[in-house]
Formats: C-alpha cells, structure tokens, sequence
C-alpha cells in the first residue's frame, strides 16, 4: 500500500517502539516504592526530554492522551480560569475540529465567540482588530491539517500579549516538521500528538504556562500539576519523547527531501489536469498537497486509488466517516460543489521517491475515471 494520509497518522518509529516496549514494564509512577520511583524517573526523563526539544521548562509539560484532549483542557480550563474577566473567545474558521466544536461548545456556556475569517489562500486575517480588546482565551492553530497553511503565530501571541489574553495554539500537524521555542511564541499552551510524528496513538503533550494554567477539567489524585488527573501511561510519554526525539533531530533534511517530492507531485498533477484547484498555498508544509477537481466527488477520488493501492484521504480523518464538503475549504471560499470534489494527499518520514511516482502515474486515470463518475 502507497500511504498518503500522514497528516492523520504517520507508521510508529522504531526508536518510538523500543521506548515504549521497554517503559510498558513500569509501574505507577505515583507509587512511593522502589518500583514507583523507577517509574517516575522513566516519566521525567521523557518530560525533560520534551521541554528540551520545544523549548518549554519541563514543569509545563502535561502528557495527555491525545491532541484532541490537549485541545480541550486548554480551551475549556483557560475558560474556566477566565471567564470572570471577558466572555469574549476568539478563534478561527479553519480550526480542527478539537478545537472548532470546542469553542462552539464555549458558546453554550455563554462565551461570545468572535470567528476570524481566512482569505482564499487559507491564511487567518483580523478584519476588525479583535485582538485589540482583552478576552478569556484565544486560539489559532499553527498549521492547518487540511491544506497544511502555516499561520503566523507568534504574531498573534504578540498583539495578544498587549491585552494580556491567554493564548493557545494547536501545533499537532507542527510538531516534529517545524522548529519549535515555546517560551518565545507568547502563547500560554500549546496542544501536540504524538501519533503525527511517529509516536504511539494515545500520547499527547499539552504545553502549559505555570500561569495563566488552565483550570481541570476533571478531579482525582492531582498529577501533572492537578491538570491532568489521572495515572499517567509511562510507556506512551516514553514512546513519544523518542519520536519527537527522532523527527527533530532529522527535521531538516527529512523537509527538504519532502519539499521536493511535494513540488514533483504538485507540477505533475497541474501539466495532467489543467483544471485542477490547488488549495494547499506557498507557505505551507511540506508534506501537504490540498487539490480539488471540478466534477469529481472526494470519496470517487478516494475509493478509485484505494483500489490501485493508494492510501489518501478528502480531509480531517476526525470527521467520523461523514461525506459533506470541508468546512475549511467553505470558509476559504470554495464552492460546495468544488469542496466536495477534494482530495488531501499528506507525505510523512517513510514516503519514497517511488511512492511518488507511482502516484503520479495513477492519479490522472484516477481523476478522469472520478470525473466520468460525476457527482452525486
């Protein structure tokens, strides 16, 4: 099988593996014998291990289960922590939807959520400087998981600094591709996972200040800082400090090998199919290539290769199997009809020259099959 679905999982690094293998041996890392102790050195190794490698002090690194949790203890804790101060929440139209539902879902408990639109290119702009007033939180992720559009973050942490608004980013599709300092972004978290980068699924990271901290979502014995309550899975924070490990220390040349396939990929899709619609802008990661063809439904697209062996997806693999244009691209300024004719192809550390090619090969006959199909 050709995989070309990265941006929703990536194949679990071997240093990751062994880590992880070697931690599933150890015990609660609260115990206060000999056994815990050896536990809760293995977990602050890996804490350590983390701070150091996105620029944070370990005492902020909370391990989570997932991106999506980090999302919300940040968003929902910092509301909490807050909300006596502003009702005001500002996010973005072309948010995950860990973080989209969850601002929504703020609503509900009486936020006033101001949406900052994204012009064509998929890049967030401040039509009406919301950011000039305080508000009790305010997110915008880093890169965006469909198109793979890098933000300009620290921007947003710096206007946000001015009124002392708690700021959170969601670096899930960054981590491990892009370098990382989080003491100089001005944000107050940051939400990762580790499966992106060659981790095991079932490991996050939330980067936490120690102040403004978000406040719990749920209550127990009171570890990572009284955040995150719950027996923390040494094995997971282990496997995912490798990884995080690995994919910093090749980041450069891995990036440069994928930019070059990503340019292969995007000059030969355009010179096959002169209509096609390129969603993924410049200024994007590596290993994203966003297209939309005229005619053509996503899930054509996706079944035809996935009978030549091809992996790839029409967007968020978080959608749970709904068929319906993205969200993203509509806020972008798609068409439904081009939206749902969407395909995502997302490379990752284990994607080869010759998957390249072969998909190259593949994808006009899959178009043009896809096209004669129509749309539903």
């Amino acid at each position: 099988m050709r995989y070309f679905d990265h941006a929703a999982t990536t194949v679990m690094r071997e240093s990751a593996r062994e880590a992880w293998c070697k931690a599933s041996y150890e015990f609660n890392p609260a115990g206060q014998y000999q056994l815990g102790r050896r536990a809760r050195s293995v977990l602050e190794d890996a804490r350590e291990q983390v701070a150091a490698l996105v620029g944070c002090e370990p005492i902020e690194v909370i391990f989570t289960a997932s991106g999506t949790e980090a999302d919300n203890i940040a968003l929902k804790g910092l509301w909490r922590a807050r909300s006596d101060v502003s009702s005001r929440v500002i996010s973005t139209a072309i948010e995950h939807s860990a973080v989209f539902d969850t601002v929504r879902y703020l609503e509900t408990l009486g936020a006033n959520l101001e949406l900052l639109p994204a012009d064509s290119s998929g890049f967030v702009y401040d039509p009406a400087d919301v950011f000039s007033e305080p508000a009790a939180v305010a997110t915008c992720m880093w890169a965006n998981n469909e198109t793979g559009a890098i933000q300009d973050v620290a921007q947003f942490g710096e206007k946000l600094a001015r009124t002392g608004t708690p700021f959170h980013i969601d670096a899930v599709q960054v981590l491990g591709k892009l370098p990382i300092k989080f003491s100089e972004l001005n944000a107050t978290t940051l939400a990762g996972s580790g499966h992106k980068f060659g981790g095991p699924r079932g490991a996050g990271i939330l980067i936490a200040k120690r102040s403004p901290a978000p406040e719990p979502l749920f209550h127990g014995g009171g570890q990572e800082r009284g955040i995150r309550s719950g027996t923390v899975d040494v094995a997971g924070a282990a496997g995912l400090a490798a990884a995080l490990q690995e994919a910093c220390d090749e980041m450069d040349s891995q990036q440069r090998r994928l930019r070059e396939f990503k340019c292969l990929l995007i000059d030969a899709i355009q010179a096959a199919v002169p209509d096609v619609q390129l969603n993924t802008p410049q200024h994007s990661l590596s290993t994203h290539v966003n297209i939309s063809i005229p005619g053509a439904e996503g899930d054509s697209l996706i079944m035809l290769l996935d009978s030549h062996g091809i992996a790839a997806s029409t967007g968020s693999a978080c959608a749970n199997g709904v068929n319906r244009a993205s969200r993203v691209l509509l806020a972008q300024g798609l068409s439904e009809s081009l939206a749902r004719g969407t395909l995502r192809l997302s490379m990752g550390y284990t994607t080869t020259e010759e998957d390249v090619n072969y998909l190259i090969d593949k994808l006009p006959k899959v178009i043009a099959q896809a096209k004669r199909a129509g749309m539903a």
